[in-house]
């Protein structure tokens, strides 16, 4: 493996880790905890986007969002981890840790007061997680038309 692909792999579990302590340190997070974070970050979007209609205020599709969104990002480093290390089946391998994170997020809440697991949010996850891999596979096909455009102008 080359020097630059090692780095590679050392930046991508370094924010694998990252992202994981992330999602799951926000599930231990008690409810009211969780919850003040939610309504903060709510008074925060009102205060930066004046004027336009918010969702009420609870956090409900606040949170939804965020769970989406950092699990699209989970998604996009797990399957840029499978890439970077060769596995043959790097969508299917990144799919399936991305469902496991996510059930070992829900599984967490169990433990948490004021918190609880859902299937709903499971699914939505696993969802978040296929839409960071489709953003990645998006990305590096955009990446690769344009080099080959490159070598073309340049023959």
């Amino acid at each position: 493996m080359t020097d630059t692909k090692q780095k590679r792999l050392r930046l991508c579990r370094v924010l694998l880790v990252c992202s994981l302590l992330f999602i799951w340190g926000n599930s231990l997070l008690p409810g009211s905890v969780s919850g003040a974070l939610s309504q903060w970050l709510h008074r925060l979007l009102q205060a930066l986007v004046p004027g336009e209609d918010m969702p009420p205020e609870g956090g409900g599709l606040l949170r939804k969002i965020a769970h989406f969104t950092e699990f699209a990002c989970l998604g996009a480093l797990l399957l840029w981890h499978e890439l970077l290390i060769g596995r043959e089946k790097a969508i299917p391998g990144a799919v399936l840790y991305g469902f496991a994170t996510a059930c070992i997020d829900e599984t967490i809440q169990c433990f948490v007061p004021d918190r609880g697991p859902s299937v709903w949010d499971v699914c939505l996850d696993t969802c978040g997680v296929a839409a960071g891999i489709f953003l990645l596979l998006a990305g590096l096909k955009v990446r690769k038309t344009k080099n080959n455009k490159h070598l073309e102008e340049k023959t």
